[in-house]
């Protein structure tokens, strides 16, 4: 695996927090952002990420070459994410070939059953801890 791609929305807290925790876990890996708005890609940027880009063209193009794909679930969603993702945004995610780890969030209005009900902090080390398998590294 060469690059792990993280997306968000709104101010990018959970990005910026799965970048910090990923570059801690996984010094080496390249580690890409797009945000929906410059503001999720600013914050994404300063969790240390190697390079980030912002909205829907960005998105879509770097979605379709990812090979791993860490994201807030809202992300899937059109119109998720307060309106800010849109119908593009939604089908670029779900057809890319990349595997998808998700963040379950409540505010999204989505709840997966069987998945219990962790913290969004828990959530995040657990997303972690999946992309570390998926990079083959353990």
């Amino acid at each position: 695996m060469r690059e792990i791609l993280v997306l968000d929305a709104q101010g990018g807290g959970i990005g910026r927090q799965l970048v910090e925790q990923l570059k801690r876990e996984l010094p080496a890996m390249h580690v890409a952002v797009v945000g929906t708005n410059a503001a999720a890609t600013a914050a994404m940027l300063k969790g240390g990420a190697d390079r980030g880009a912002t909205g829907e063209n960005a998105l879509c193009v770097c979605a379709a070459r990812a090979e791993l794909i860490l994201a807030p679930i809202g992300m899937l969603l059109a119109d998720g994410m307060m309106g800010e993702v849109t119908s593009a945004m939604a089908v670029a995610i779900g057809r890319s070939p990349a595997r998808k780890i998700l963040i379950p969030s409540p505010r999204c209005g989505v709840q997966v059953a069987g998945g219990g009900a962790l913290s969004t902090s828990a959530a995040i080390a657990a997303a972690v801890r999946l992309a570390v398998e998926a990079a083959g590294i353990s």
